[in-house]
Formats: structure tokens, sequence, C-alpha cells
């Protein structure tokens, strides 16, 4: 059965960080995309930060470039979301979630619908 496990997420002060884990098992990570989305309270589920299946091209939305970096470990068969720099409005569940790779990175980080495959999702809350 194909899974994903986030961890990694917990409660931290303003200006702190994180590291999110997202461990794949039941499929091997390389051939997806690899999606970090996050929903808080009373907000449509966004797109965060992506990665691809093929040459590890990146993308990120607005908001966190620069603060946040996803990477791959082929070997653990797990991404990574590093998460620096946190602000209050980074609350939220985070979630990561695999796709077939169909189109550019940066299409499918930006809509929910490409991804298919989700795990249960980790809280993170930003707060003093």
């Amino acid at each position: 059965q194909l899974q994903l496990v986030e961890s990694g997420g917990g409660s931290v002060q303003p200006g702190g960080s994180l590291r999110l884990s997202c461990a794949a098992s039941g499929f091997t990570l390389e051939h997806y995309v690899i999606g970090w989305f996050r929903q808080a309270p009373g907000k449509e589920r966004e797109g965060v930060s992506c990665i691809s299946s093929s040459d590890g091209t990146t993308y990120s939305t607005d908001s966190v470039k620069g603060r946040f970096t996803i990477s791959r470990d082929n070997a653990k068969n797990t991404v990574y979301l590093q998460m620096n720099s946190l602000k209050p409005e980074d609350t939220a569940v985070y979630y990561c979630a695999a796709a077939l790779h169909v189109t550019t990175v940066q299409t499918m980080c930006r809509s929910s619908q490409w991804f298919d495959y989700w795990g249960q999702g980790t809280q993170v809350t930003v707060s003093l």
C-alpha cells in the first residue's frame, strides 16, 4: 500500500525553525512529484513547496520563498521541508502528497487536484 507519513511538526516561536519529514513506503518517491501543502483554519489548502520527479526542480509559493527549502533524500525515500524564520501566518496543518509528473512542478504545486496520495498531516504552530 502506498503511504506517506509526515513528522516533525510542533510549536515554535516566531523566527524559529522546524524540519518536516515525509517518509514514503510502497513506492519510490523519486518517480513522483512530491508536494507540501498546508491548510489553516478557515482557509483553502495551499501549495507550499514541491519538488519534481526528474531533475529535482523545486517550486515554492511566494510567501515562503527564502525561508522554506524542500529537498529529497532518495536513499531514505524521504522528502524534507526545512522551515526557517517561521511566522504566525505559517500556522497550519502541513500535508505531503505525491503525484505523477504530468506537467510543470509550478503548475502542479498550485493545485492540490493533481495529487492523489496524501499523508495524514502534521500540525505546525507558530506563536509567542
